[in-house]
Parts: structure tokens; sequence; C-alpha cells
């Protein structure tokens, strides 16, 4: 696409959001359906994609991303009248006699960037939150995931007019030329390289930007854990999408006294969850293409796998694999995994393990798994992240009750439910003044009589 057609692109929402076609609540709830109805109907076809792209089974691709875009919208459908009323708040003595709220409005016409890794997901489910806030939406999905790219393009040009909803498919090239342009709001999932490009390009026209990014999240075990459970449900979070989730756990921070059981476990539970040959598992994904398939092969240190090391370069397929006697000075621990590795380091104390993580980058996510609630308490508290689970991983982000973003390094902002409502929302503080009574004291000129009353006032 080129840069005359994207620009007309952002010119034709922009004045099809000042004609306030968007503000209306049953005009929102009305595109919502539509794109819920859509998403039922084309469920086959998403999920086909998603299999083409990433290798992810039905199951996984309706349990990872179809599924959790529709409940997105079942929320909002729920909620978003209330969402979208004024709120009447207090108000000051000083500002006698008065009624004061805070009025929910869009931004206007908005831009979400979205990656390969969950394709379909990380593109409608801020497409969602944007739309039920009342913004039109420019939306651009990876070139890396094409097949559900052109499934996004399918659904949403059948849901909406280009003047409300847009898809601007292709590369780096559609990408600059998009970031030039003059949006309310800017909304970017993706890599920190990338993140850092948006920002400053928002920056050009002082636009607020929600960053998604990524970083190396812990995945913290004490001598205290349930192992086998641990070892289960860190297998689980580790391996979803071969490693290509930005809050998989990154490597694993073990208690020096529990490692080697705990490796035993994940052996255990690797080939329970995916069989003797992962690489013959129908439902196995595979990486996104050879680009990166060598990328996180050059992360291998053959001398220190315990587990998996196998790869395909006809199916872009690598093991779960599983490498021991590893330390924060390996190159595997240089930069975001991004793939089926997992690292294993070990620590000696609780202030230890505080300690190193907060020497780092701020990660996404952090898991922690014991039976100490003291001890999660103070990691919960004293080291910077994201969001994260005790005794679990991964789940954190499939609720629409909390949201969901980064800190620091691994971005700025978050969303789903409420709070994706508040991203693409801007509250107006409004002060109604009735006109019946205007009290003098604040007008020159001043009066000390006046001043007392002020300062009675505003204490």
């Amino acid at each position: 696409m080129t840069e005359k057609e994207i620009n007309d692109i952002v010119v034709k929402q922009r004045k099809y959001f000042q004609t306030g076609a968007t503000l209306s609540v049953n005009t929102r709830i009305s595109g919502l359906r539509r794109l819920y109805t859509a998403i039922s109907q084309n469920e086959e076809r998403i999920h086909d994609a998603l299999r083409k792209d990433l290798g992810k089974s039905g199951f996984e691709s309706y349990m990872c991303e179809t599924g959790l875009v529709l409940e997105e919208i079942s929320y909002m459908l729920k909620h978003i009248r209330r969402f979208s009323r004024e709120k009447r708040v207090h108000t000051p003595l000083s500002q006698f006699h008065s009624r004061s709220y805070k009025k929910p409005s869009p931004y206007g016409v908005t831009l979400i960037m979205s990656p390969w890794n969950y394709p379909f997901m990380l593109t409608l489910s801020p497409l969602v939150d944007a739309l039920a806030a009342g913004n039109t939406a420019v939306v651009k999905p990876s070139a890396y995931s094409p097949h559900t790219s052109n499934v996004i393009q399918h659904i949403l040009s059948k849901c909406f007019d280009p003047q409300y909803v847009a898809v601007v498919t292709g590369g780096r090239a559609e990408n600059t030329f998009l970031l030039r342009e003059h949006f309310d709001y800017i909304f970017f999932t993706g890599s920190q390289s990338v993140g850092k490009e948006v920002m400053r390009n928002a920056a050009e026209h002082l636009t607020p930007v929600t960053l998604e990014l990524g970083g190396k999240s812990p995945c913290i075990v004490d001598q205290t854990a349930d192992i086998k459970l641990a070892a289960r449900r860190i297998v689980f979070g580790k391996y979803l999408n071969c490693g290509q989730t930005c809050v998989a756990p990154d490597y694993v921070y073990c208690h020096r006294s529990v490692k080697d059981r705990l490796i035993k476990e994940v052996q255990t539970q690797i080939q329970k969850q995916y069989g003797k040959e992962p690489l013959q598992n129908p439902d196995y994904g595979k990486i996104i293409n050879e680009k990166h398939f060598d990328r996180i092969l050059g992360l291998i240190d053959e001398k220190k796998i315990v587990q998996g090391g196998k790869a395909d370069r006809k199916t872009l397929q690598i093991e779960p694999t599983v490498l021991d006697n590893v330390s924060f000075s390996d190159g595997v621990m240089q930069e975001e995994i991004f793939g089926p590795l997992m690292p294993v380091l070990t620590y000696d104390s609780l202030e230890e393990v505080i300690r190193t993580i907060n020497s780092m980058p701020h990660p996404l996510a952090l898991y922690f798994f014991t039976s100490d609630k003291s001890a999660a308490k103070e990691v919960t508290s004293r080291c910077g992240f994201g969001g994260g689970c005790i005794n679990d991983t991964i789940i954190h982000l499939a609720t629409t009750e909390m949201g969901f973003g980064g800190f620091g390094e691994s971005g700025m902002g978050a969303y789903h439910g409420k709070t994706g409502f508040d991203t693409f929302t801007h509250y107006k503080s409004i002060v109604d003044k009735k006109t019946w009574l205007d009290l003098p004291m604040r007008y020159q000129p001043y009066q000390k009589l006046h001043e007392k009353m002020v300062r009675f006032f505003l204490k």
C-alpha cells in the first residue's frame, strides 16, 4: 500500500470520527456484535490460518486466540453502557453551586500494530477495546503471519466500512508510512527495538502510546514448592506456541536444593505433554520463519542440553529443550529467547533472587512457585515486573477483570476489560457551574474579607 493510500485512510477516518458517528453507544454495540458473529462464523478459517502460520492446533487456537477475543467482546457488550456513562464526583465547597463529573470520551483515530506470535488475539483484543471506547481504528497486522493477516482483513472488511475500521497489510514500508501519520492514539505490541521507533515517531505529534513489549520473564522455584505441579505448569507455559509467547517463562531460577528434582520432573512432563517424539506431535507448533529458527538454534549450547535439542529445518520445529548449568553470562541469557529453550539457573537465597532480578531490565512477567506466603509477598512487593502468577504461569493475562501490560523496558500502559476501555478513553473533567449565584470573592479588586473567605474554603 502506498503512502498516499494510507494517508487517505487516515483522513477519511478523521472526517468520519468528527461527524460524531462513533459516539453512540448503540453504534459501538452494533459493531461489536457484528464482529462477534463474524469471528464465530469464520472460526475454522481463522484456525486454519493459525495452523499455516504457526502450526497451532485448533484447540490451542481457540484457547489462546479466538476464545479470548470472543470473551473480550462479550465483556464489553455486558459493561459498555456503564463504562460510557458520565461519572459524577464530589464538588468542593469553593465551587458551590456546581456539578462536577468525568466524561468518558474516545481519543479519535487510533493505530493498532500487532505482532505475529498471537496474530489474531493481539490484533483483535485491542481493537475491541478501541471500538468499545468509541474510536475509529487503523489495524496493521504482522507481515510474518500472512495467512492470519488475510483472514483478519476479510473479517474486518465484512464488518466495518474502512472509514471506521481499516486494515493495512504489508511490511516495513507500510509501517514507516503509518508512523508518519498523525494518530490520536497508538497501540503497539512487539519488540523493544520497534517499540522505541514507534515512540520516537509518536513524539513528533505528541501522540500517547501503549507499548506491549517483552523481556526475560523469570520463573522462580523455591525449596518449598510443589515440584511436580510446578514442572507441569512451567512446561505448559514455556512451550505453549513453541515458546513464542511474550509472557512465557524465559528462564527457570530455582533453589539449588531442588534443581535436580525439578529438572527430572520437567523431563517427565515434556514427555507426558508432547510425547516421546515432540516433532511428530501434530499439535506441537513451529517457529514462525527460518530467520527466527536460526536465531534460536544459535542460543543452544549443546554441552548443556539435558532434554530435547533436536530440530527439523523443513518444518521449522525445535524440540522442547532444557539447558542445565546455565549462568547469567551465557549467550541464551543475553536476549529474550522467544522459543522452546528452558535455561535452568540456581540461587541460594531469596535476597539473591530479588537483587539479581532487580539488576536486570524489568520483565513483562514474573512467576514464583512457593508454599511460603511471606516469600511470595516479598518477591511480588520488591521486584519490578508487569504482572505474573504465584504457583502458575501465563494465566494472569487471560482475565478481563485485570489489566495486562508491561513496566519499564517491558512496556507501558495496559489493556483487557475495563482497563482496555480506559486505555482508549480520555476522561474529560468538567464543572457545570450554575448561573443563579456568583460569589464575588475571586474577582479583583481583592479585599481582606474575600481573602479570609478564600482561606476558609481552601483549607
